[in-house]
């Protein structure tokens, strides 16, 4: 069971090797399931027990099921995020060394740990963006060959190696493409090819690295997997599988993932953006319903911020919060903050616990150390533009923010099993401070 999840969520990783193509590969399962795709830019014609997607930028995607029995209705939505530290490729990206080697000039995105994209194999995918016909168009693009390397520096070279080195962006991160005499002017053209588009109607693209290392599972019982992006893209594969496999009558089931969050979310297509307001509000006036209705709707509404988690480190347990540590393959986490950067609270703490109970799913609690600030995530992003109460979540993993991350066996099939039991349920706000939980049958 473990075993035939984890190689379900490699297929998942190794067909995402940017947001774009996470964003496709999820559109890919939401059709064969029978989701509808919508446009923004077109009205909308929704009926009750119907399914539905949208998607902003081609990175962000926010998919619903509809109930047929909205009397008093809510929405249950869980987001997540499509995207992962890595480094993109800037424009006029040509460097030479020496009229000896060609490097392509990059710049971060978002915050990794350097050494470990270094001395393993890379590629590039994202898009690019062409003219066809007097239309633009965005087109996929994965190189799937291994193209690049980000060499170190002997350790002969540089004694310091080993005692903290300290990267420079510019100069060591940036990776070798060929010798000077087979690949200048040359990374386009396999651009190109990849793509299956001439290279002379490429406008301009969003082109990222991504390491080739395969995901595997490991340990001296097979306990743990590891891979790339699982942050945050376990959290996605987890939440669409529940979100396709669940069904819930009296609420409107949302699935989001969104772009941008390793770097901010302040994007049109970010948890901070308009995108879940919008369509939020879009599903509501077209089902027939009023702002009095929505409002009321949002009042029992119930949000899941699914993020990564820190295990705590077999060599660094002092990393770790003295009383409140995580383990992988010991359940989802429960992140709280007493700042909000983490939007749990002792209600919406409750809520998830029940479902939790009610899956016989463990859970587990994780606050950072107090001397150690932690980062945000999605929830109290998303909570500025649309105020419910919410709950930030995640499985806990190693590494988190490398290039090849770690994380338990068993976690994804936890985290599939208790979304499930949350999209099955409907929840109704009966009077201040109360909830009354109703399971909805299958």
């Amino acid at each position: 069971m473990y075993t035939e999840i984890s190689k379900d969520l490699f297929d998942f990783l190794e067909k995402s090797p940017s947001c774009y193509h996470t964003i496709e590969s999820i559109k890919e399962e939401l059709n064969e399931n029978g989701f509808i795709e919508l446009l923004e830019s077109k009205k909308w014609d929704l009926e009750l027990g119907n399914k539905y997607y949208v998607t902003r930028n081609s990175s962000s995607i926010i998919a619903f099921a509809i109930g047929d029995d909205l009397k008093d209705y809510s929405f249950n939505i869980i987001a997540s995020h499509s995207d992962s530290p890595t480094f993109k490729i800037k424009e006029n990206f040509e460097l030479e060394t020496n009229n000896q080697y060609i490097r392509l000039n990059t710049e971060k995105y978002g915050g990794m740990i350097y050494s470990t994209w270094m001395d393993r194999p890379l590629s590039v995918a994202g898009r690019v963006v062409v003219i066809n016909n007097d239309k633009i168009e965005s087109r996929l693009v994965n190189i799937d060959k291994d193209l690049l390397l980000i060499p170190n520096v002997a350790i002969h070279m540089n004694k310091d190696a080993n005692s903290g080195m300290k990267y420079n962006e510019q100069v060591d991160l940036l990776p070798l493409f060929g010798t000077y005499e087979n690949s200048k002017k040359k990374f386009m053209d396999i651009v190109a090819e990849y793509a299956h588009v001439l290279k002379e109607d490429i406008l301009s693209s969003d082109l990222f690295l991504y390491s080739r290392v395969r995901p595997t599972i490991w340990g001296s019982a097979n306990e743990f997997i590891s891979a790339g992006k699982l942050d945050d893209l376990q959290c996605a594969f987890s939440s669409l599988k529940s979100f396709i496999s669940s069904s819930n009558t009296k609420s409107i089931n949302v699935y989001c993932c969104f772009d941008n969050e390793e770097v901010g979310s302040g994007t049109k297509q970010g948890a901070a953006s308009t995108f879940l307001k919008d369509t939020l509000s879009r599903i509501n006036y077209n089902i027939g319903k009023t702002k009095e209705d929505y409002l009321c709707a949002l009042s029992s509404s119930y949000m899941i911020s699914a993020d990564n988690a820190h295990a705590v480190h077999p060599n660094h347990p002092e990393f770790s919060d003295p009383t409140n540590r995580v383990y992988m393959n010991e359940g989802v986490v429960i992140k709280y903050n007493a700042n909000q950067k983490y939007t749990t609270d002792g209600i919406s703490a409750a809520i998830f616990k029940n479902y939790c109970n009610k899956a016989n799913v463990p859970y587990q609690n994780y606050t950072n150390p107090s001397n150690i600030p932690g980062g945000s995530t999605l929830g109290n992003i998303a909570s500025t533009q649309v105020s419910i109460k919410m709950v930030d979540i995640g499985i806990p993993q190693l590494s988190m923010h490398s290039s090849y991350e770690t994380a338990g066996i068993k976690d994804t099939y936890y985290m599939i099993k208790v979304l499930e039991e949350f999209y099955n349920h409907h929840i109704k706000e009966t009077e201040n401070q109360s909830w009354n939980i109703m399971i909805e049958n299958q």
